[in-house]
């Protein structure tokens, strides 16, 4: 059956009368679901602080700690994103570079399926080089891809990557040659170049969750990262010989990150992620660790991380 329109004023009713949420200032609890929607904050928020059998909140759970919740995934995006995007520009220049030192500076080179891994792979490769081409057509509102191809008649690589997603940038690298695959991953010195593309492919995955606001916390992906070190390091429980944390869920884009950026920037990054954690929680007392970290799929020990070596 279909829902219906309820207003602001029977939404709040439903909220507290149907299912027993707490709301001390219904100013602004009206003007919080007039910014954020009933869908987005509530439909997308609402699971951790009700009770499984009855559907109905907690007892004492308030409208404000939920609201919090909201802004600690809005955060946590920003977070996120902040070092998946250095991870994105050093691949992007890395492919650029080796890619343009062996064919060249010509737009025809990477707009050629040929070039890539074709005869296996026709179908993704060939999406690959249309997207490619939509992403450097005219009329361009990518003023450098404008200048370039009106002076030049050319869009060299290393400009287009500018402007193409993370999703390409993942795909390029996957169907690019083998020894310009090695060249990129020699960058990053402890993985091979297929297991660098496992690392790329969920970082691009959460990349997409992030830039479009969608909710983060309890990211799951089909995507998996290779086994580490760390996953031993930290003791992480393995069932039927798979880590039980941190293959494809949001740790797992923690140990990701771990080996693509800096140990000083991952520090910070590490840091502010058990600050901002540590807020949420002071701020939703109905809301425990063990229940939180279980949903982000974090061990208990995930701020450990960064005693042990890569």
């Amino acid at each position: 059956m279909a829902q219906k329109f309820m207003t602001y004023e029977q939404q709040l009713n439903k909220l507290r009368v149907d299912k027993g949420l707490t709301i001390p200032d219904t100013d602004f609890a009206r003007k919080t679901l007039e910014e954020i929607s009933y869908y987005s904050l509530i439909g997308g928020y609402k699971g951790l602080f009700l009770h499984p059998a009855s559907k109905k909140y907690k007892y004492g759970v308030t409208f404000d700690e939920i609201v919090a919740f909201y802004h600690f995934d809005e955060q946590l995006r920003s977070i996120f994103l902040k070092y998946i995007l250095q991870v994105e520009r050093h691949l992007k220049s890395m492919i650029s570079y080796h890619f343009t030192e062996k064919y060249g500076e010509s737009q025809n080179e990477y707009l050629d399926p040929n070039t890539f891994d074709y005869t296996h792979h026709q179908k993704q490769v060939k999406r690959l080089v249309d997207s490619l081409s939509k992403t450097i057509a005219m009329p361009s509102h990518y003023r450098y891809i404008a200048h370039h191809a009106k002076k030049y008649h050319n869009v060299p690589l290393w400009v287009a990557t500018n402007a193409m997603t993370m999703g390409q940038t993942s795909a390029f690298y996957q169907y690019m040659p083998n020894d310009i695959q090695v060249k990129v991953s020699k960058a990053y010195p402890q993985y091979t170049e297929k297991q660098l593309h496992q690392f790329i492919t969920i970082i691009a995955k959460c990349r997409n969750v992030c830039a479009h606001g969608e909710r983060l916390f309890d990211f799951h992906t089909t995507d998996m990262i290779p086994d580490t070190l760390l996953h031993s390091k930290l003791g992480i429980p393995c069932k039927k010989g798979l880590y039980q944390n941190g293959k494809k869920d949001l740790f797992a884009v923690v140990i990701a990150l771990r080996y693509l950026i800096s140990d000083n920037e991952f520090k910070v990054f590490r840091r502010n992620l058990a600050l901002l954690i540590k807020d949420v929680l002071k701020k939703c007392p109905h809301l425990t660790e063990d229940q939180l970290l279980k949903e982000m799929g974090f061990p208990k020990n995930w701020a450990k991380i960064t005693r042990y070596k890569k």
